[in-house]
């Protein structure tokens, strides 16, 4: 049940829809999802007023919540279909994961930072959002409950991580962001067992996926 999301709140979302409209989103259920959202609820109490301009916010162990055009873009180019199952590297606040229950999905989540992991598996289900939560190291992803129709990385990756690509469908599609202080959105589609096709899809900054077997640290 969600607290403290009043008309203003909501019409707040509803402004940030438009502004993301303009901005070249034209996915109509990723701007559903993104005016359903109550972004205010996931940060810290000093930057609640601003919860709804488009930038990102720290959310501390070093990373922040991504800006909502950033987390638009990258559900858009999920091309999500309505009961698909997909992995998400890097639960972190849980507002990316949140968007996408939103549009329908079945989520697992996965994050290698013990205290937010804490964190957002504790308060997500108290705002009504129940994916798979699991604690451990992105770069592996969750080979047990593969395949996955889509995967999304919400960190910046140096290369794709070559455990990740079998987890993937036959035709299943992987946004992830690859460089290294500057990230290019890449999209990757399977189209055959051993064959990938790769769209570059514009630069973004996001904080680094890490590779650390002291998880949390």
């Amino acid at each position: 049940m969600i607290n403290n999301d009043t008309y203003r709140h909501k019409g707040l979302r509803r402004q940030l829809a438009i502004l993301l409209k303009k901005k070249g989103i034209s996915d109509v259920n990723v701007l559903k999802a993104i005016e359903a959202v109550p972004r205010h609820l996931f940060l810290n109490s000093s930057f609640v007023e601003r919860a709804y301009e488009d930038i990102a916010f720290p959310i501390g162990s070093g990373q922040t919540i991504s800006r909502p055009h950033t987390v638009a873009f990258q559900t858009e180019l999920l091309q999500l279909i309505k009961g698909e199952k997909v992995l998400e590297v890097g639960t972190g606040s849980g507002y990316q994961t949140a968007v996408l229950l939103e549009m329908g999905v079945k989520v697992f989540t996965i994050e290698r930072q013990k205290a937010l992991f804490d964190t957002t598996k504790e308060f997500l289900p108290k705002i009504g959002y129940n994916p798979k939560f699991f604690y451990g190291d992105g770069y592996k992803g969750l080979p047990v409950f593969a395949p996955f129709d889509k995967i999304i990385i919400t960190a910046g990756a140096l290369a794709v991580p070559e455990s990740l690509l079998p987890q993937l469908k036959v035709g299943g599609i992987m946004v992830i962001p690859i460089g290294d202080k500057i990230q290019t959105m890449t999209v990757m589609k399977r189209v055959a067992e051993k064959r990938f096709e790769t769209i570059e899809c514009g630069e973004f900054k996001f904080v680094p996926l890490l590779e650390d077997k002291e998880w949390g640290a």
